[in-house]
């Protein structure tokens, strides 16, 4: 204010000190520089070589300090912000895409970030504050995390369309035992129970392929390699086409839950904050039974 006032005195009113205060204020300044600001022996204070570069920095950091209170604005009225969310293979394919477009319709300018692991490790990856949510196929037990179930899913034999068996109203376990069968090679509950129901009617399962991914193995059941029990949401638009049939089985029925989980009692972002009214709002379609945007892409 001095530079731009040309007076002491002037600056003083504007920044609503006495001038001697401002002038105090000066000469802590050059002595914390350790060089005058101002040559004082003309009337009107005229900025000496040092003082023209504290003065340059000045103006940026003003100009810093307008930029941060813009940005936090911004935060607020969700103009911008982040956030994390870890998924596994089937949920980041299947689910989030849905969510997520809900979510940028309201808030198009926030960035997501979407990081894929095994579910076992999503609730180490909160904890640890790598994400702020995510979607897994358990409900972790853990006093520092909190969790709701958001989609409720089941598995189901899936063949090619021409396979003999694809045209049958329902198939029994025993006569899957000359099937050959293409599987996840992550150990699942649902590949467990699976396994257990084949026991159960001393009926073999015949795995003879393990492939990395689920768009994989829809691939090869379409190639007529082989048959697979996977995620119904993971088939939903093969089956809608027709590039995928499946069968009911007798004897095996097997739901599963996804769960979201945070961090208990963590302060969100305004971002996140926005992001998990999106999630509670599915979570409430899941336990009053309703139809819901991604739940309708499963049937």
């Amino acid at each position: 204010m001095v530079v731009e006032e040309g007076s002491f005195s002037k600056a003083a009113v504007r920044v609503f000190r006495t001038q001697p205060a401002v002038s105090i204020a000066i000469r802590r300044l050059e002595e914390e520089i350790g060089a005058p600001l101002f040559d004082r022996s003309q009337k009107t204070p005229t900025l000496t070589d040092a003082g023209e570069l504290v003065y340059d920095y000045a103006k940026r950091m003003l100009t810093l300090r307008d930029h941060a209170q813009n940005v936090v604005s911004e935060l607020r009225s969700l103009e911008r912000g982040r956030v994390r969310i870890g998924a596994n293979e089937s949920t980041s394919l299947y689910i989030l895409p849905h969510l997520i477009l809900q979510y940028r319709e309201q808030h198009p300018n926030v960035k997501l970030e979407i990081y894929r692991h095994v579910s076992e490790r999503l609730p180490r990856e909160v904890l640890d504050r790598n994400v702020d949510f995510a979607l897994l196929a358990f409900e972790p037990v853990d006093s520092d995390l909190e969790s709701f179930p958001i989609l409720k899913d089941e598995t189901v034999l899936i063949m090619s369309p021409e396979h003999a068996l694809a045209k049958r109203d329902s198939v029994k376990i025993e006569e899957l035992g000359t099937e050959s069968f293409l599987a996840h090679n992550v150990k699942t509950a649902s590949r467990r129970k699976v396994i257990e129901a084949f026991a159960q009617h001393h009926t073999a399962l015949n795995i003879t392929l393990e492939l990395a991914t689920i768009e994989t193995i829809k691939r090869f059941v379409q190639l007529k390699i082989g048959l697979a029990f996977v995620p119904r949401m993971c088939v939903a638009e093969e089956l809608e086409r027709g590039t995928i049939a499946t069968v009911p089985v007798q004897g095996l029925s097997y739901f599963r839950t996804l769960w979201v989980t945070h961090r208990r009692q963590i302060t969100f972002s305004h971002a996140a904050a926005a992001f998990l009214k999106v999630l509670r709002q599915q979570a409430k379609l899941v336990l009053s039974g309703l139809p819901s945007q991604t739940s309708a892409q499963h049937k």
